[in-house]
């Protein structure tokens, strides 16, 4: 599971004009999920399922 920075990086995410993050492949808002015992979030594509941590 690579970061949101590299999933950036490397074109597989991109931000909209409201600086969202969407997945490049399948064009959807990514989903949050938050674990309050992790130190990073997951954020989920809903379309493919490929997830990208999102470090706070």
């Amino acid at each position: 599971m690579k970061s949101t920075r590299k999933g950036l990086r490397d074109g597989e995410l991109v931000k909209d004009t409201y600086e969202r993050l969407t997945c490049a492949e399948c064009e959807k808002v990514l989903k949050k999920r938050d674990d309050p015992d992790e130190v990073f979030s997951l954020r989920i594509c809903p379309e493919c399922g490929r997830e990208w941590k999102d470090l706070r």
